[in-house]
């Protein structure tokens, strides 16, 4: 029968009331000649980082930790590695919620884009990766790409010294993954950046639709042009939505809580009757309130309750009288060992289009 399943559709999820979930950890993979198997190193600031690592691996930590993240874990294996299938094993094992591999080949990619893929829609675990030059079209790949107007690779320069897409993919995950959930990565200055290909903002919006997060050079600085995902294929249950970080942020977080919840508190310990539901339902609209305190929802628009409609059509799937019973009559109905939730759930975006009419 496998493990029980806790199927949090995000067309509305929810559970009790808990303390937000842990955000701002970020895994970064590194090949390096300093070990001889995978070894994790974790840390909390760049005082941490390892001596024994490469200059080049030290560095890219020192950048992820410019954008304060709550905590880097360093997933290092042999530079002699041919992929990163032993990296990606260990990472199915561990709690983060922002990936990034800097020096990425574009062979290997792909091959990240669909395990992460694979994370989020079939094994319940919501992270984002930050990948360069990957058309990955979904929520969980954040694109990085550093190119001109046509499309031709670029460098990300930093005072004397130059980067690609790959080799700066951490000090942008890092910087993801450090903003609370309050404020998108749009706009966002990247100080040390003293140079990037200039588009114009044409070609910009341009990139911008194609699901390409990029660096946009206004004349005085660099910062990111739009906080967005790859994704560019809308459908029903993934809108407009699921193309900003920050709501995709928000949403991941609120899915792993309640997951979280359910699965410590809940599966296996609570009675499933008409009266926990209800309990549960409850707990999960105060922390829905918490979350709407905290400006991460918009206040009055998010509500948990029975779904009685799936609640309906179990019933009848297990041979049981519906259409001659009451509303209520369907919510206190015994559904054995499962239970039908219904939520619905509004992010706050931050500020990012203004219009300003000037009337003389």
């Amino acid at each position: 029968m496998g493990l029980p399943s806790v199927n949090i559709v995000f067309q509305s999820k929810a559970i009790k009331a808990i303390e937000r979930g842990t955000i701002g950890t970020l895994a970064l993979v590194l090949k390096d000649a300093s070990v001889t198997e995978l070894t994790e190193y974790i840390m909390s600031d760049i005082a941490d980082i390892p001596d024994t690592l490469s200059t080049t691996n030290q560095t890219y930590l020192e950048q992820a930790f410019w954008g304060t993240p709550k905590e880097v874990k360093a997933i290092v294996i042999p530079d002699t590695a041919t992929d990163y299938s032993e990296a990606l094993n260990y990472l199915e094992t561990i709690k983060f919620n922002i990936l990034a591999i800097p020096g990425i080949a574009d062979t290997d990619t792909s091959t990240v884009a669909s395990w992460v893929k694979s994370m989020r829609d079939t094994k319940e675990r919501k992270i984002i990766a930050v990948l360069p030059d990957e058309a990955a079209d979904h929520e969980g790949i954040v694109n990085f790409c550093v190119e001109d107007g046509t499309g031709v690779a670029g460098v990300v320069t930093v005072g004397s010294d130059t980067y690609s897409a790959s080799e700066y993919s951490a000090r942008i995950a890092g910087l993801i993954s450090g903003l609370p959930l309050t404020i998108a990565p749009t706009y966002q200055v990247l100080s040390e950046v003293t140079d990037v290909p200039h588009l114009t903002k044409s070609e910009a919006d341009t990139e911008i639709d194609a699901g390409k997060l990029i660096l946009y050079h206004d004349g005085e600085k660099v910062k990111i042009a739009r906080g967005v995902t790859s994704l560019v294929t809308t459908t029903e249950t993934k809108g407009e939505d699921w193309k900003k970080i920050k709501l995709v942020r928000i949403l991941d977080m609120i899915y792993t809580d309640i997951k979280t919840t359910i699965e410590d508190e809940y599966i296996g310990k609570v009675q499933n009757s008409y009266e926990n539901k209800l309990l549960l339902c409850a707990a999960i609209n105060a922390y829905f309130e918490v979350l709407e305190q905290e400006r991460v929802l918009d206040p009055g628009k998010n509500k948990c309750e029975i779904d009685i409609e799936a609640q309906k059509a179990y019933l009848r799937s297990i041979g049981e009288d519906v259409d001659n019973r009451t509303t209520q009559q369907i919510k206190e109905a015994n559904t054995r060992d499962k239970v039908f939730l219904l939520a619905t759930v509004r992010p706050l975006d931050a500020i990012e289009d203004v219009q300003l009419v000037v009337n003389l």
